[in-house]
Formats: C-alpha cells, sequence, structure tokens
C-alpha cells in the first residue's frame, strides 16, 4: 500500500510500513534525505538539503505593504515576517523588531541586500514616524517595543555593505534617538529608565505580563509574572552594546570627544550591573529585583548577553563558559535551567521561554559571545548540537520550528501562550549561519 501526502513541497511515501522522506529541489527532482552522522562532523552534503528549503522558503516570509491598512502599519520596502504555514489559523503579516534582527543573520550576502537594506530601513521609518520602533507593526502593538539591536543591525549592513559615513550617522542618530527617547524613559508613554541608570522592559498599560512580552520572553519565569520590578540582565547588556557602538561611530567619524562620552556611559553601566547582577559564587550574572533589592534566582541565557556584547572580562568569561553546564543538553542550551516544576509556572501562564525549550536567537548570542572571547571549540560544540537537533526535526517531520526541546529532541517543544510555529525565520536564519561558521569553514 502506498500513502502520499504532499505539503509545502515535499512528498512523503509509507511502503509496506516503512518510511522513505524525500523532498522535491528547484527543479521538481526528488531528492532523499542524507543519513545524519551520529559521530563527529556534519559536512556540506549533509545539510545542503535543509539549506536549500531555507533559502526558497524566505519568498514565502517575504510582505509588502506600503500603506496603512486597518490595524497593519505601511511600511516603505519589502519586510519578513516571523514565520508562514499554508492554511495556519495563527498567521503573521506584520514585521517585528527582534525577528528582524535575528533572520537577517542568515541573509548577509550580496543576493539579499535590497531585502537586508530594506528591512532596516523599514525599522528605521517606525522609529521616526513614531518615536518608537513597536513589538510588531501593528496599531495595537504600539504601547511596547522589543529587545533593541538596532545598531547592531546598522553595523552589519554597515560592515557588509560597505555603506559610507555619511549613512553610518544619518542611522546612528536615530538609534540614539532610539535609546534616548525610549531605553532612557522615565514617564509615558516610555517609563523604562527605573534605578541607577538602568533600565526596566515596559508596556504603555503598565502591565507585568505586557512589559514580560516587551523582553521577547514570553512567558518565562525569570521575572515571576513582576516584570515591571526587574532591571533585565539582556536589556541592560544591550543598551551597553548601544553606548559603545555610539562611541565606535563617533570615532569612525573622528569625533573623539563624543567616543569618550559614549564609552564612559557604557563603562559605567558596565559598574552598575556588576555590582547589582554578577553573582560571584555562581559565575553568572542575574536580573535585579529593584523593588526588593535583590537578584532574582533563576539561571538563564540571559546571562550570556553581556558576553555577546563585550562587556565581561576574562574571568567572568571563564565563569560564564563553566556555567553554560548548567543549561547544555543533548540537543543543544536549555533557556533556564533545570528547576522544580511549581517554579517555572507562577499562575496559571504557559512559560515557553524556559527549560526544556532551546531557541535559535539565544543559540546565536551564546555562540557568538564565545568565539567573541576565543572559546572557539565550545562555540562549535553548542552550535553542532543545536544544528543537528534542527535537522534531525526537519529529516523527520519537514519543518524547522520556532523552538526545540534540547533535553528530549525526538519530543516537541513546551507549549506557550500561543500556538507553536512552523517554517520559522530565525531558526532558519540561524540554521544557515551556524552552517557557514562551523560546517563550510570546517570543511
Amino acid at each position: 500500500m502506498i500513502d502520499k501526502a504532499k505539503k509545502s513541497g515535499k512528498v512523503v511515501k509509507k511502503v509496506a510500513g516503512q518510511t522513505s522522506r524525500k523532498v522535491v529541489d528547484a527543479a521538481g527532482k526528488l531528492l532523499p534525505f542524507p543519513a545524519v552522522r551520529k559521530h563527529g562532523e556534519l559536512a556540506p552534503e549533509d545539510v545542503q538539503i535543509a539549506r536549500d528549503y531555507i533559502r526558497e522558503f524566505w519568498t514565502r516570509m517575504e510582505r509588502f505593504h506600503p500603506k496603512d491598512d486597518e490595524s497593519l502599519l505601511g511600511l516603505p520596502k519589502p519586510y519578513l515576517v516571523p514565520s508562514y504555514e499554508e492554511g495556519a489559523g495563527f498567521d503573521y503579516n506584520e514585521l517585528y523588531y527582534w525577528d528582524s534582527y535575528f533572520m537577517i543573520q542568515g541573509l548577509l550576502d550580496k543576493e539579499h541586500k535590497p531585502l537586508v537594506e530594506g528591512v532596516l530601513e523599514d525599522l528605521l521609518y517606525l522609529q521616526k514616524r513614531f518615536k518608537i520602533i513597536p513589538n510588531g507593526s501593528r496599531t495595537f502593538l504600539m504601547g511596547r517595543s522589543q529587545p533593541p539591536f538596532l545598531t547592531s543591525f546598522i553595523f552589519d549592513v554597515y560592515n557588509t555593505y560597505g555603506k559610507d559615513k555619511r549613512w553610518l550617522q544619518a542611522a546612528i542618530r536615530q538609534a540614539q534617538a532610539e535609546y534616548e527617547v525610549v531605553w532612557l524613559g522615565s514617564k509615558k508613554p516610555n517609563e523604562r529608565l527605573a534605578y541607577r541608570g538602568l533600565s526596566r522592559y515596559y508596556d504603555i498599560n503598565y502591565l507585568h505580563d505586557l512589559a514580560e512580552a516587551e523582553s521577547g520572553w514570553d512567558m518565562t519565569p525569570r521575572f515571576n509574572r513582576r516584570a515591571l520590578n526587574y532591571l533585565p540582565v539582556d536589556l541592560n547588556a544591550l543598551l551597553y552594546k548601544y553606548e559603545m557602538d555610539f562611541a565606535r561611530a563617533a570615532r569612525l567619524l573622528n569625533d573623539i570627544r563624543e567616543a569618550a562620552k559614549w564609552e564612559q556611559a557604557a563603562h559605567k553601566r558596565k559598574e552598575t550591573m556588576d555590582e547589582l547582577m554578577w553573582d560571584r559564587l555562581r559565575g553568572m550574572y542575574y536580573d535585579y529585583n529593584y523593588v526588593k533589592e535583590r537578584r532574582g534566582n533563576i539561571s538563564s541565557l540571559a546571562a550570556f548577553f553581556p558576553m555577546w556584547a563585550g562587556m565581561v572580562d576574562e574571568k567572568q568569561a571563564a565563569a560564564l563558559v563553566k556555567a553554560l553546564r548548567r543549561f547544555e543538553n543533548k540537543g543543544g542550551l536549555a533557556t533556564t535551567d533545570a528547576l522544580p516544576l511549581n517554579q517555572y509556572v507562577p499562575g496559571s501562564m504557559p512559560v515557553q521561554w524556559a527549560y526544556p525549550n532551546g531557541w535559535a536567537p539565544l543559540h546565536f548570542i551564546v555562540v557568538e559571545g564565545l568565539l567573541r572571547y576565543g572559546y572557539h571549540e565550545d562555540a562549535k560544540r553548542i552550535a553542532m548540537k543545536w544544528l543537528k537537533n534542527n535537522l534531525d526535526w526537519f529529516n523527520e517531520h519537514h519543518v524547522f520550528l520556532e523552538k526545540y526541546n534540547v533535553v528530549n529532541p525526538e519530543r516537541p517543544p513546551q507549549k506557550g501562550v500561543y500556538p507553536s510555529q512552523t517554517g520559522f525565520g530565525w531558526t532558519n536564519a540561524v540554521f544557515e549561519r551556524f552552517c557557514q561558521q562551523f560546517v563550510d569553514r570546517e570543511s
């Protein structure tokens, strides 16, 4: 008996109880999935079909919506939505802030230059028009933003495509406006500067759960459902990165005094973060509850944002590398360490940004942080675990997911407050990026 199922350009044949997995290439030719090497390295041929699938999938995620239409905001250039699944009831048509940054990490090449530059132009347009880059390009998402990656996006485009200094100066000015108005705002609609020069996640409705949504980690045990009370490690490391990027831009523009000003601001932020958030005994950063004036007790991958931002010293870097064992599992890094279940569910809110789930953007942050401090073998080991987890699921189910179960990779991830998504942009992008870094180059 032969049963054929067709979906998203793939064919699955079941013959006499056995499954032969095949996909269709651009020419319509059926190609068998290669076996994943269980021992040793991944070779380019192991990941080629998955990468071809990703390359073709970007066109399904591209949108162009130049005029406001009901709740959907108009944007001047084509952009990418986080995911696409044909026939899904839960669908995206809007641009998202931090999703956009991670998606372009797999597109930084000549072929995708117009798309990458266009997405950045859309983000800058939103900042200029609304004085904030909203959570997403919807009127009902205007009350909050998302983790700020604008300066990193600007420098990725500047370095990759050789933009001139006049372009850099204009783009950085808009990032400085976002920094001052949004992230250092002290009253509505941007009441984020909270305690000793450090900032928090926020929402104009002044609701903890919506402020937690601004973190992108919706939902997580990190803030104990009291996000407005916390100074997050990741947010303040991102703002340190902004300050150092402003200094870098100033030096490129031969403004030494301006560069010194921003370096001083970054140094002050680092000192305060180390005092409030760095736990010497555990060798990690923790979110700080400034209302209770004590650190939180959830160990999470947010602790590695300072390493990615370049703000840790060599001793702290070594401690963070040692702390990886709290999170490392068969399929990659869990978002938090494995605490008792009742510590993950304060109330009834599902928490998908927690053990046993792993997420592509957090793997990117950790791996880039390790590479920055010279821990190449650790970076490669983690990237390979993540690649194999993604690849095994793709070979079996023919899709990429927004998140994965890294503890038991053969099982689905823990569900969140919204339905689990497939065909996911940042997963696709980080998979491609890791292939470039650890499969192509190593080969």
